[in-house]
C-alpha cells in the first residue's frame, strides 16, 4: 500500500504535498497562559474543544491537541488562594488531557528589588519570560522552528477597553491608546472580540466554575477603578461602549503601525552615528519633520539608545524643545543625556558618556576624551615665504606623531576656524594614510598593523571633517593624505593629543 507521502506525490488535481514551513507550523507548540480566572479558563476550553484564530487573522481553526500546553504562573502573592488557583489549573488541564507546567515566583520580593517596585509590571514580565522559555524548550523538543510557536493569552474586549482608558488617564500617545494588540511576534490574543460576560456564559453552559481573584475588586488599583466605577457609567450612555472602544483601538493600532513604519524610515535617514549607548541625529532635518513623525523618531531613538527607558510625553517634548531651539540639553529617564550642538542631536547613556568618543571639537579649542587625554586644535598662519610642507615635516619629527600640522582648508575649516567631529573607528572606515601617495586603506587594517589590539581600537580618536565626513587624523597614528600641508597652504591646522 502506498504511503501518505507517495499519495501526495502522485495525486492529480488540487492536492499538494504540504511545504516544510506549513508542516512545521502545524506541529509547533501552542502555549496557553492560564491563571484560573474566567477568561483564561474559557481560553483553555475553546482551545481544547473548539476553534481559535492563532494565525494572525487567517480564520478560526481547530488546534491539534498534541500542540497544546498550559502554563500557569504562581505569583505567591495571595497565600492559600494562589495555591488553590494552581491546583484548579492543574485539574482543568488534566480534564482536557493537556500537559500543564507551573512556575513559581516571589513576585513581591522581586518587585521590591526592581527599579520601580511595581508588582504588576514585574509579574507581567515574568509571565512572558516564562512563556517564551517554555515555547523555546517545546519547539526544540519537537524539532520545529521557535518562530512557529504561539503563546496565547486570554485578553478580552473588556481588557482592551480598560487598558485604553488607563493609558488615556496616564496621558499615553497613540501607541498606548492602541491598547492591547491582537498579535505581537508569536504572542497572539484570539479573544479580543469577545467580552468577559460572553466567556462567563460559555463556562456556565459547560458547567465549569472558575476562580475569582479578590484583588480585582480593589478600586484603589487603576484597572479595578475603571472596571467597577468608570465603565458602568459609560455603559449607561452607550451599552456597546466596550465594542466601540475596541473598534477605536483597531483603528488607532492600524494608524500607529503605519506611522511607526514612516518614523522608522525617517530615523534611518537622519542617523549620522550609532554606537553602543549612543546615537547622533541630524537635528535640522528632525526639526523640519511633521511633529507627529518627529515625536515617534525621538521615542524610537531614545529606546534604541536605552531599551529599558520608561518614556513619557514630557520626555519626548523636552528633547523636541532643544531640537527646535537648535541648542541645549535635556535628560531622559535612566540618565540618558540628550544634547543639541552644531546641527546634531546626540543621545548617550551614562556608560557611553564614560566610554564612547563622539563630540565636536571647536577650532580653536580642546576636547577632553573619555580616557582623560586632551585633544586640542588651533590655526597657525604660514609665514610669508615659508614652506608649509617643510614646517609640517619638522613638526612631525619633533612631536613623534602626537601632533600634526595639516592644511586647514583641506580639513574643511574657514580661515578663522570652525569645528571638527571626533569619534572612534567605524565599521567600513576608509582612510588615505599620509605617505602612501593617495592609496586607500581600511582603518581597521591600519590599526591592526600598528599593533592596536581589537579591544583597544574603539578608544582611538578619529578626527573627521564632520559627523559623516572624511578622516583628517587618526590621533596618535597617522594623518590623512587628503589634509596634508602643500605648497599652496596658507593656514595650518595643528592637532595635538596630550595626556
Amino acid at each position: 500500500m502506498p504511503t501518505v507521502a507517495r499519495k501526495f506525490a502522485s495525486a492529480e488535481g488540487p492536492f499538494e504535498r504540504p511545504s516544510a514551513r506549513q508542516d512545521a507550523q502545524g506541529r509547533a507548540p501552542v502555549v496557553l497562559l492560564v491563571s484560573g480566572g474566567a477568561d483564561s479558563s474559557a481560553l483553555l476550553l475553546l482551545a481544547a474543544t473548539s476553534a481559535l484564530d492563532i494565525e494572525d487573522g487567517r480564520g478560526e481553526a481547530r488546534i491539534a491537541r498534541e500542540r497544546l500546553h498550559v502554563l500557569h504562573i504562581n505569583h505567591q502573592l495571595r497565600g492559600l488562594d494562589a495555591e488553590e488557583d494552581e491546583e484548579f489549573v492543574r485539574d482543568l488541564s488534566a480534564r482536557f488531557g493537556i500537559p500543564c507546567t507551573v512556575r513559581r515566583f516571589d513576585v513581591a520580593g522581586l518587585a521590591a528589588r526592581s527599579d520601580d517596585g511595581n508588582v504588576e509590571n514585574v509579574g507581567r514580565e515574568l509571565r512572558y519570560e516564562a512563556a517564551n522559555e517554555l515555547a523555546n524548550a517545546l519547539s526544540d523538543e519537537l524539532g520545529t522552528p521557535r518562530g512557529a510557536a504561539r503563546i496565547v493569552t486570554a485578553h478580552t474586549a473588556d481588557d482592551r477597553a480598560e487598558t485604553f482608558l488607563m493609558n488615556a488617564v496616564r496621558g499615553s500617545g497613540a501607541a498606548g491608546l492602541s491598547s492591547i494588540p491582537r498579535r505581537r511576534n508569536r504572542i497572539v490574543r484570539p479573544l479580543l472580540d469577545r467580552t468577559h460576560e460572553e466567556l462567563c456564559d460559555l463556562l456556565r453552559m459547560r458547567g465549569i466554575v472558575w476562580r475569582e481573584d479578590a484583588t480585582n475588586a480593589d478600586t484603589s488599583r487603576l484597572r479595578a477603578f475603571i472596571r467597577h466605577e468608570i465603565l458602568p457609567l459609560a455603559r449607561e450612555r452607550n451599552p456597546r461602549v466596550i465594542a466601540s472602544l475596541s473598534s477605536a483601538c483597531d483603528i488607532l493600532s492600524e494608524e500607529d503601525a503605519y506611522l511607526t513604519q514612516v518614523s522608522a524610515r525617517a530615523l534611518r535617514d537622519i542617523t549620522r552615528r550609532q554606537e553602543e549607548g549612543l546615537l547622533a541625529l541630524d537635528a535640522g532635518r528632525l526639526a523640519a519633520m511633521e511633529v507627529a513623525v518627529a515625536r515617534r523618531v525621538v521615542r524610537a531613538a531614545l529606546l534604541a539608545v536605552c531599551p529599558d527607558c520608561r518614556l513619557e510625553a514630557r520626555h519626548i517634548q523636552s528633547v523636541l524643545s532643544i531640537v527646535a531651539a537648535g541648542q541645549g540639553s535635556a535628560t531622559a529617564p535612566m540618565g540618558v543625556d540628550c544634547r543639541v550642538a552644531h546641527g546634531l542631536l546626540v543621545m548617550r547613556t551614562r556608560a557611553a558618556s564614560r566610554e564612547v568618543i563622539a563630540a565636536w571639537l571647536d577650532v580653536p579649542g580642546s576636547l577632553e576624551l573619555p580616557d582623560g587625554r586632551i585633544l586640542s586644535a588651533r590655526l597657525i598662519p604660514v609665514p610669508a615665504g615659508a614652506s608649509a610642507p617643510n614646517i609640517a615635516r619638522a613638526h612631525g619629527r619633533e612631536w613623534a606623531g602626537a601632533s600634526v600640522l595639516l592644511d586647514a582648508e583641506a580639513a574643511g575649516l574657514a580661515p578663522d576656524g570652525g569645528r571638527l567631529w571626533v569619534d572612534g573607528p567605524q565599521p567600513g572606515d576608509i582612510c588615505c594614510p599620509f605617505g602612501m601617495h593617495g592609496q586607500s586603506k581600511k582603518l581597521s587594517d591600519l590599526l591592526g598593523e600598528a599593533g592596536v589590539a581589537a579591544a583597544d581600537k574603539a578608544a582611538v580618536p578619529v578626527v573627521r571633517t564632520g559627523a559623516t565626513g572624511a578622516i583628517v587624523w587618526i590621533a596618535g597614528f597617522r594623518a590623512d593624505e587628503r589634509a596634508r600641508s602643500t605648497a599652496a597652504t596658507k593656514v595650518q591646522l595643528e592637532l595635538s593629543l596630550t595626556n
